[in-house]
């Protein structure tokens, strides 16, 4: 029953969205424009909702196989997130709730016996930062769901070449999840994912990577690789802003994605490029797979991404200069 399971998460995720559209509550669940948004217009913020119902309907199909301290935490994250949608709780209790979420995936994992205090920890903040990071790039059409698309279909096409079903089956129904999503979402959007869809996703992010990575699937280094797109450029943004002594909690658009829009990127034009970076990153972290460290890509990656990155710097620098002049 399990190969089905993306057909049904595709299928359940758009009649969802098309339910949750037409009701009274996606017409009161908007997102309005602030300070960090790149859309001008109020946007329906409930497609994480139609995502999340499409791929857990999908997963009971492989109800026997799934571990509870994966859906547990996710399960937590979604109804927080989904209340900060409606209410916006205060950003010290969404890192809580995630810090539990963490901590709980990190128990019953089993990675403190398997790899002592320090690894645990590393996991912790890793899984932490990849939750917030990915709800950091859900900020541009086409963008989050694109990642999630891209990024779970790697991960799945890894798991079966490890002659895992079950593991691929449930990465696939995540990706096919977010395909059912991208219909409404792809520019111009229709639908927004909002922190519901974003905030669980990138906790699967590192929860599906840490599971492949504990049955042999991968290695460390592969769910690195795979969303390196958003990592680097969130954490590249991170850092930047925490030299300057930013307060990082503050709305911004500072992301290299924004600014790309800003410099007169389309959003269309900026989903389609990102795939491709997608695209090329997922295809080399699955040609290295079975390899131990591969430090040349990871160099080459890292050439790649300066460049990209140097350019946009220069090009921003250059517009606000002649802003001034």
């Amino acid at each position: 029953m399990s190969q089905y399971s993306p057909i049904v998460a595709v299928l359940a995720t758009l009649l969802s969205l098309v339910i949750l559209l037409s009701s009274s509550f996606g017409k009161k669940t908007q997102d309005v424009p602030n300070e960090r948004s790149l859309h001008v217009e109020p946007i329906p913020r409930i497609g994480g909702v139609g995502l999340m119902a499409g791929m857990l309907l999908a997963w009971t199909l492989m109800l026997f196989s799934l571990v509870w301290w994966m859906v547990l935490p996710l399960i937590g994250l979604f109804v927080v997130s989904l209340l900060d949608d409606m209410h916006s709780l205060p950003v010290k209790k969404r890192l809580l709730v995630q810090v539990i979420a963490a901590a709980i995936l990190v128990a019953g994992s089993g990675v403190f016996r398997q790899q002592g205090a320090v690894g645990a920890l590393a996991v912790l903040l890793f899984t932490v930062w990849m939750t917030n990071l990915y709800n950091f790039m859900d900020g541009s059409d086409g963008l989050a769901g694109g990642m999630g698309l891209f990024g779970f279909t790697f991960y799945g096409i890894a798991a079966l070449l490890a002659h895992n079903e079950t593991l691929a089956m449930m990465n696939f129904a995540i990706s096919a999840a977010t395909l059912g999503f991208l219909y409404y979402n792809f520019p111009p959007a229709r639908v927004f994912m909002g922190d519901a869809g974003s905030i669980p996703l990138g906790f699967l992010v590192a929860a599906m990577g840490l599971w492949g990575w504990q049955q042999g699937c991968w290695s460390a280094w592969f769910p690195l690789l795979v969303f390196s797109p958003f990592i680097v450029d969130a954490s590249v943004t991170l850092v930047k802003r925490s030299l300057r002594g930013v307060k990082i909690t503050e709305a911004h658009r500072e992301h290299y994605y924004q600014r790309a829009i800003l410099l007169g990127w389309s959003h269309r034009k900026l989903a389609l490029v990102e795939y491709l970076l997608m695209l090329g990153s997922g295809s080399v972290a699955l040609l290295t797979l079975n390899q131990t460290f591969p430090w040349q890509v990871l160099l080459v990656s890292t050439g790649i991404y300066g460049v990209l990155m140097l350019s946009l710097d220069v090009a921003w620098k250059k517009t606000k200069r002649d802003q001034h002049v």
